[in-house]
């Protein structure tokens, strides 16, 4: 069974809803470091670091992105060297589906959408992916879109594997 030590989330690819990058990584984060099992998240701070220091990692990660978008495919050799260049053995893909606030069946409803897909960084194969959404419908005050995504990726993140036993 895969079990992730040291993992990392790579930056949102790009979407219509790229202001929603920075809380989602910090969410992704932040959730990620309150699983037992992983005994180190890398900061998204870092993450950033290491792509503005290596032009090998970031022109991994633009390639991997786009083979990711042309074929579904997690690319293996790219993948890999993600994983050396951030010294994780998994890193988690992330895609911000919606981050918005919307008029739905006549309520007011703020709504936060990811798919996260789980890459095993030392053979390049994706292990777990999912997509979901959660919303709240609101009256007077707008719902935060950051509490509603750290709801969303807990429920997410408790369903990666290895789960816990029940």
């Amino acid at each position: 069974m895969f079990r992730p030590q040291a993992i990392a989330v790579l930056p949102p690819m790009a979407s219509q809803y790229d202001s929603a990058r920075e809380d989602i990584q910090d969410v992704l984060s932040g959730t990620l470091n309150k699983v037992a099992s992983i005994e180190r998240v890398v900061s998204p701070e870092s993450v950033t670091d290491i792509f503005q220091a290596s032009k090998e990692a970031f022109d991994s990660l633009v390639f991997y992105f786009s083979r990711l978008e042309m074929t579904g495919q997690s690319d293996k050799e790219s993948a890999i060297k993600l994983g050396k260049a951030l010294n994780v053995d998994s890193f988690i893909v992330v895609r911000v589906n919606s981050w918005e606030y919307i008029r739905k069946e006549g309520d007011n409803v703020g709504r936060v959408g990811l798919s996260l897909r789980l890459i095993d960084a030392t053979t390049g194969t994706t292990v777990w992916k999912a997509r979901h959404e959660k919303s709240s419908s609101y009256m007077f005050y707008r719902p935060n879109l950051k509490d509603l995504a750290k709801d969303l990726a807990a429920e997410m993140i408790a369903s990666m594997p290895p789960q816990a036993r029940r």
